[in-house]
């Protein structure tokens, strides 16, 4: 609750609830797991478009505290405390990546969207990511990891990864929620017009009920809204920018027509 208005506080909290997700025997360890990253994303809830999913603004400049981040509710600079939280996550990286074996599939996805807002020059968290992909077996789950290496590769551009998750998408051999989450990550890591076979798959796959499954991931609760679900949502933004809104919004900063 305070990660969405006090931000510079709730950075504070970062390194105890992953230590309690860290704790196999806590009883409320896949709730603070769960909240370990909202303060390090911050200007996300209902972005879905190729240009802002999965971006992590600049960081902070002594010179420009007042960054892309803006400014909290209290006055200050949120790209401080954004890059507070980030910073606790990489100080426990060791800490999360034994998460992502974790019995429970919901550990093992925030611990992905965790590990996601590290900061990874060498790619150790990256390849953390497709070591477990390689034995994860439920299809959810591995939807998490591909949409972590993205959102990883979007921070420290890699082209051979960039170049991997095409051919996720691509192959029908990967799991349907596979194939998405690699659709929408691939858009994200590049500028190019959207292929013709990933709009004929994307279209195939996306269906209603597969797109209230991935409401289990992260990014796509974040990505949802006004009735419609965050793949539609991301669906939508992607590959059709020009089809608006849902009239009944539920944007709270949108300015009503009724004002």
């Amino acid at each position: 609750m305070c990660a969405n208005d006090m931000r510079a506080a709730a950075a504070l909290a970062v390194p105890f609830l992953i230590r309690i997700a860290a704790d196999t025997g806590h009883p409320y360890r896949a709730g603070a797991l769960a909240e370990a990253s909202a303060p390090a994303r911050a200007r996300y809830f209902g972005v879905a478009s190729r240009d802002e999913l999965l971006f992590h603004r600049t960081d902070t400049q002594d010179s420009d505290p007042y960054d892309d981040y803006g400014v909290e509710v209290t006055g200050y600079p949120a790209g401080w405390s954004v890059a507070a939280a980030r910073a606790a996550i990489t100080a426990d990286i060791t800490l999360l990546q034994p998460l992502l074996s974790d019995p429970g599939p919901s550990v093992r996805i925030h611990a992905a969207y965790a590990l996601a807002t590290a900061a990874d020059p060498h790619g150790t968290v990256r390849s953390s990511f497709r070591a477990r992909l390689a034995a994860e077996r439920d299809p959810i789950v591995c939807a998490a990891l591909v949409l972590a290496t993205a959102e990883a590769t979007r921070t420290h551009r890699h082209a051979p990864t960039i170049a991997w998750i095409r051919e996720r998408w691509r192959h029908r051999s990967q799991a349907p929620e596979v194939q998405l989450a690699a659709a929408i990550g691939w858009l994200c890591l590049t500028d190019e017009p959207v292929p013709d076979d990933l709009r004929a798959a994307v279209d195939d796959l996306a269906t209603d009920e597969r797109a209230h499954a991935m409401d289990a991931l992260p990014w796509m609760t974040a990505a949802g809204g006004s009735g419609e679900t965050g793949l539609h949502r991301c669906v939508r933004k992607m590959l059709h920018p020009d089809q608006p809104d849902p009239e009944h919004c539920d944007d709270p900063w949108a300015i009503s027509s009724k004002s």
